[in-house]
This record gives structure tokens, C-alpha cells and sequence, in this order.
């Protein structure tokens, strides 16, 4: 049993001044594995002030020097690698392979994408030639309260806390109470990394608790959160009390609409993009628009591909899917699975209860129904597992409208070899992104949505300007 009960505040270890046991669960085993602790107001308002205390030399810091540290970061991200992804294997459920790749390696890209972005980016910049004494000042936004999720923890973790050390800023992060390993594991390397004290805090504890102290708090400037729709509201609504900056990125529930001209492997693509990571990604391609003329072949495709897919224990190697994170989640998905039986929709793979010879461990069948509505619960509600629902559409005008009919407004992903088409589909969907015959987007590309999804974009100079105030200035003096 691991025990890691300390925070880190002001560049130190510190105990919490009224600890909360929490044990956390590996999901494969639902056997504790390791104990924190959870802490309360009074943590959160010392990391605060250990914050507010390091913000203006940090601040007023050459960023050539804010760079190097998170370069000298990145060498020790690097070489802590496996111990990184076996946390988060243990802690979340990402199969080992998947947590050395692409949970391990979310981390790895955006330190990198915002390195080669901070290099370029002009802090100072003229307005332009009509005002040659007026200067735009990018200046740091202050103290920061950083509340990340459990799903993909290193991605939104260095998204949110490279961007905003790059930026100037000082920070609170509170990771979630489900996977807080990886995030004591990465404090542990910002204080090797050598960042000065109270730059970089971290204080575990759940949402009414720490997250309610830091998001409410008069001494924080800005709340970054990533997390469910629900609690994204809550968070609003407590920072609007002292008008703090609030970044926010939700749930979704994305449409990937193929048309009857899509590439061979377009069903095949969205039915293993949907069971990545268990489904539990907020951009997964949960709701499958398909055009008629398609419709039965792309059914009969994706109960086949989503049969094929195997479940199995994160610690083993292997292109398998894990479980989900823990027994409420469980229980949810396994609930909505039903609705969508009662409901009228077709189970074409998959259903209730655990995978065949599992009596253990939050496993769920990759689940696919056909014959939905856009009306139906498991069309409206971001499930958040290894779900997919599949619905027919006729015309480009009715798919656009299916995939519009929702409060989300995340990612939509579009399937068609017809370009010209594409290019109208991508200008009329409601989401912050658009991605198209399996194209991902670019390093630096910003992630974020419109409508329920959220507000604020992370990753490349869209997420380096979120943690900065831009300050005009007329006057300036050019030779001094």
C-alpha cells in the first residue's frame, strides 16, 4: 500500500493541517492501493498564500529563465517515465501500454509544443506602424487555481500548469481525489526541476472541499478547470463572487458524421476512437451519424469491430481496453445501458454486466446500439464509457441538424471524400473542433468548446494567452 499523505506547499512537503484519509482504488482489482490524504480550507488558503507571496518575482522573471526550468523539467519528466505511467495504470485504469504512449506521452507533447511556442512568442510587441510608441504587454494573470480530472491526467495537467508557469503565473493545483499519484509524482519532479518556492503548490482534496476553497478564493485570479458540465457550473457560479477569470473545459458528445462516400475504414476508426481509454474521453465520438445508403453495412461493421475489442487488467501489456475508473462510474454506464434498451434503441454488441469470465474489477462490454434517436437518453448524456450509439441520417442538412442537437459542443468529426463537403461541414458544426477523415489535429492546435462543453482554448499560443492579461501601453519609450 502506497502512502502519500503530504502536500506540497511553498516548495515543501507539508502535512495537512486536519487530514482526511482517502483510499484509492485500483480499478482492475477494486482493491485499495494506495492512501492520501484530503485536505480543507486551511490547506488551500496556505497554498494560496505561499502563491500570492511567489507571484511577483516570478512574474517579473526573464522568461528565457521560466523556459529553461520547464526544459530542465522536461529532462526529468523523461526519465521518470515508468514510474509516471504505472501510477496512472494503476490509479485510472489505462492499460500499462497505454499509459507509456499516449498517457505518458500527452504530457511529453504539450511540455514540448509549449516550449517551442513560449520561444516565439513576443511578451512586448508594437501595436503596429500607426502607433510606433504604443506597446501590447502580455503580462501573467496571477495566482492560479488548477482543478484537473482523472481521465487523461497528464495531458490536462501540463496543459494547465506548463502554460501557466511559462506565462508567469503561481498555482495551486488541485488534481482529482481518483488519480492524485501521478500528480504527487509530478510535483516531486517540479521540485527537482529546481522552480522557486510557492511558484508551484499542490494540495489534494475533492471538489466541495479544496476545489469550493480555491475556486471561491479572493486571492486566486483564475480558475482552470476540466471536468464534468455539472461541476464546471458550480465553479462559475462560486467565482463569479470576486470576478476572477474562469477557464472552463466540459463534457461533450460528439457526432462523427460518414457519409456514404467515407473511406473504407471509416467505421472502423470510429468504433476504436470511441473505446480508446475506455470511452472515457470527452471528445470520443459517442454518437455515429451514418447516411442511409451506408447505414445496415456500417452496423453490422461496427457490432463486429466492437465485439473484437478485448478487456483486460491495466497492469497487463496489450492493445485491450481497461476498466473504468471506479464502481459510481461503473454503475452509471451499466444504468445507462439499460436506458437505452428500455428506450427502444438496438444492442447490436455488448449490454450489461461485466465482459464474459470477469466477476471483478469495473470492466465494461463495448457497447453498441443502433436504431437511436437523437432524443434518447444515451443520445443526450455524455456517458462516459465504452458506449457507442449509431443513428441514420439522409441529407447533409439533417446530419448537420442531429449533430447540432445538443448542449455540447466539444468535438464533431466528419467522414467524406467529397472535400468541398467536408469544408461545409466543418463551417456549420457547433464545436470548438472539427476533425476530419481521421485527421488529427496539429501539435499546438487549441482544445476546447463552445456551449455546454465550455469556454477558453488549452495547448499552443491559445493556451499560453489563457494564463495571460494584455495590458495596452502608449507612451513607450523605445530607447531606454
Amino acid at each position: 500500500m502506497i502512502e502519500k499523505r503530504a502536500f506540497y506547499i511553498g516548495g515543501e512537503w507539508v502535512q495537512p493541517l486536519s487530514p482526511r484519509d482517502h483510499q484509492v482504488i485500483n480499478p482492475s482489482t477494486e482493491e485499495p492501493c494506495a492512501v492520501i490524504s484530503l485536505g480543507a480550507e486551511g490547506d488551500a488558503d496556505r497554498a494560496v498564500a505561499a502563491a500570492k507571496a511567489a507571484f511577483p518575482a516570478w512574474m517579473a522573471r526573464d522568461p528565457a529563465e521560466r523556459i529553461a526550468l520547464v526544459e530542465t523539467f522536461l529532462e526529468i519528466y523523461t526519465r521518470r517515465k515508468d514510474e509516471m505511467a504505472e501510477a496512472i495504470s494503476m490509479e485510472m485504469g489505462a492499460p500499462i501500454d497505454l499509459a507509456s504512449s499516449a498517457q505518458w506521452g500527452a504530457g511529453y507533447a504539450h511540455t514540448k509544443t509549449f516550449l517551442r511556442t513560449a520561444k516565439d512568442f513576443q511578451f512586448i510587441r508594437p501595436l503596429g506602424d500607426h502607433a510606433p510608441n504604443d506597446r501590447i504587454v502580455y503580462e501573467a494573470t496571477g495566482v492560479c487555481a488548477l482543478i484537473t480530472p482523472w481521465n487523461w491526467p497528464m495531458n490536462q495537467i501540463t496543459l494547465k500548469v506548463i502554460a501557466a508557469l511559462i506565462a508567469g503565473c503561481t498555482m495551486v493545483l488541485k488534481p482529482s481525489e481518483e488519480s492524485p499519484l501521478n500528480a504527487l509524482l509530478f510535483a516531486e519532479m517540479i521540485d527537482e526541476a529546481g522552480f522557486p518556492a510557492g511558484v508551484f503548490n499542490l494540495v489534494n482534496g475533492d471538489g466541495p472541499g479544496v476545489g469550493a476553497a480555491l475556486s471561491g478564493h479572493e486571492d486566486v485570479d483564475m480558475v482552470s478547470f476540466t471536468g464534468s458540465t455539472r461541476a464546471g457550473i458550480a465553479i462559475s457560479q462560486n467565482a463569479a463572487k470576486t470576478l476572477k477569470k474562469v477557464h472552463l473545459e466540459l463534457g461533450g458528445k460528439g457526432a462523427n458524421v460518414i457519409f456514404a462516400d467515407a473511406d473504407e475504414k471509416a467505421v472502423k476508426r470510429g468504433v476504436l476512437s470511441m473505446m480508446n481509454n475506455s470511452g472515457q474521453s470527452c471528445n470520443a465520438p459517442s454518437r455515429m451519424l451514418v447516411q442511409r445508403e451506408r447505414y445496415e453495412a456500417a452496423v453490422e461493421e461496427a457490432a463486429a469491430v466492437a465485439s473484437a475489442v478485448t478487456v483486460g487488467p491495466a497492469s497487463e501489456p496489450g492493445r485491450h481496453i481497461g476498466p473504468v475508473v471506479n464502481a459510481s462510474q461503473f454503475e452509471k454506464i451499466q444504468g445507462l445501458i439499460e436506458t437505452g434498451m428500455k428506450e427502444g434503441a438496438r444492442l447490436v454488441a455488448g449490454g450489461p454486466g461485466r465482459p464474459e469470465g470477469m466477476n471483478r474489477g469495473y470492466f465494461v462490454r463495448p457497447t453498441v446500439f443502433a436504431d437511436a434517436t437523437n432524443q434518447m437518453t444515451i443520445a443526450r448524456e455524455e456517458i462516459f464509457g465504452p458506449v457507442l450509439t449509431i443513428m441514420p441520417f439522409d441529407t447533409e442538412e439533417e446530419a448537420i441538424r442531429i449533430a447540432n442537437d445538443t448542449p455540447y459542443g466539444l468535438t464533431n468529426y466528419v467522414q467524406t471524400g467529397d472535400g468541398a463537403r467536408a469544408n461545409r461541414m466543418a463551417l456549420q458544426l457547433r464545436s470548438g473542433m472539427v476533425e476530419m477523415n481521421g485527421q488529427p489535429r496539429g501539435a499546438g492546435s487549441p482544445f476546447g468548446g463552445m456551449k455546454a462543453s465550455g469556454n477558453g482554448r488549452e495547448g499552443g499560443v491559445w493556451g499560453l494567452e489563457d494564463f495571460l492579461e494584455v495590458k495596452a501601453v502608449s507612451g513607450w519609450t523605445q530607447d531606454a
